[in-house]
């Protein structure tokens, strides 16, 4: 966990001085890799099932999915716990976990990455739909006929408007249930990985981690998940998108000093993900239009330069004790 940075810029920021005297913990290199081991060995074996009969068709896919999502928490709490990489005592604050102080910054941040992932994906649509990578269609006629094959009942272009409205209003509140699935990728990634790569400096950390994140979906991408292919391009794809949104998730950790708000804004992406194919014409390219495509890539580069451009990387202070 990096310390608080004594500079004239946090110096005024009172709220940020109250933190632990103790050395921050630094996680060995052996321990690290245990984790990224064991995290990317269970998601395969949660996987098997569905390599072994009918990949994503497989009925079971519905569960091992999200199943695979608690790979990484239980991959970190083996190396915290079992390999006490973490010294007793300083376990859950070096993980993010708590103390939520100071209050006021970590509950902003919280509302920050529960809100502003929408409007990445959105603007990434909208760059998508800008680049001729995807056709909207505000009719929703193509929707209607998307439910219509989905469910088995005709349904009309005025009915698929309304359901599409509801599932517009309803990210929000469908971001904070898909959090309780991605608390099993962020304590993992955000919460033990960035801050143990964090010695190797903040940039490093973060690309490093968003690429790990990104091969860890492998054994789903390979099965035409996300993108639906199901070579090494899905896999390529897939960390790109996971070091583009790995910056962001990072920077919430980093500026936060807590896992939290990584954990609400991996849940609103989740929630966000599927617009473009509510308003799209035709069946989309996700590598492309997606959130996690090339569109997304470059809103969540352009958002990542803005914070740089003013200087929220270097605000990386701990929890306070």
């Amino acid at each position: 966990m990096p310390e608080h940075e004594n500079t004239p810029e946090n110096e005024n920021m009172p709220n940020e001085r109250a933190v632990a005297a103790a050395p921050p913990v630094r996680i060995s290199p052996a321990a690290t890799i245990v984790f990224v081991v064991l995290a990317c060995a269970l998601a395969w074996l949660v996987a098997l099932p569905l390599w072994l009969d009918s990949g994503l068709g497989n009925p079971l896919a519905t569960v091992l999915v999200p199943l695979m999502m608690f790979t990484p928490l239980i991959a970190a709490l083996i190396v915290v716990l079992a390999l006490r990489a973490v010294p007793k005592g300083q376990r859950l604050r070096f993980l993010g976990m708590w103390p939520l102080r100071p209050a006021r910054r970590v509950v902003w941040l919280m509302v920050l990455g529960w809100l502003s992932p929408i409007v990445i994906v959105m603007a990434a649509l909208a760059l998508a739909a800008a680049a001729g990578w995807v056709a909207l269609d505000f009719s929703f006629a193509s929707y209607a006929a998307l439910l219509s094959s989905a469910s088995g009942v005709d349904i009309d272009a005025q009915s698929a408007m309304i359901a599409a409205v509801v599932q517009l209003a309803v990210i929000p509140f469908a971001a904070l249930f898909n959090a309780v699935f991605a608390f099993g990728e962020e304590l993992g990634w955000r919460g033990f990985l960035v801050p143990a790569l964090r010695p190797l400096g903040t940039w490093p950390a973060l690309i490093l981690s968003g690429a790990i994140w990104g091969l860890w979906h492998a054994p789903v991408i390979l099965l035409g998940y996300n993108f639906g292919r199901t070579d090494l391009t899905g896999v390529v794809f897939m960390t790109g998108g996971s070091i583009a949104w790995g910056v962001l998730l990072g920077w919430l950790r980093l500026r936060s000093a807590s896992v939290w708000p990584a954990v609400l804004a991996h849940g609103t992406l989740n929630a966000a993900g599927g617009l473009v194919l509510i308003l799209a014409a035709s069946t989309p390219d996700m590598a492309l239009a997606g959130p996690l495509g090339v569109s997304g890539w470059i809103v969540c580069a352009l958002a990542a330069v803005i914070l740089l451009l003013t200087g929220q990387f270097r605000r990386q202070p701990a929890l306070a004790a």
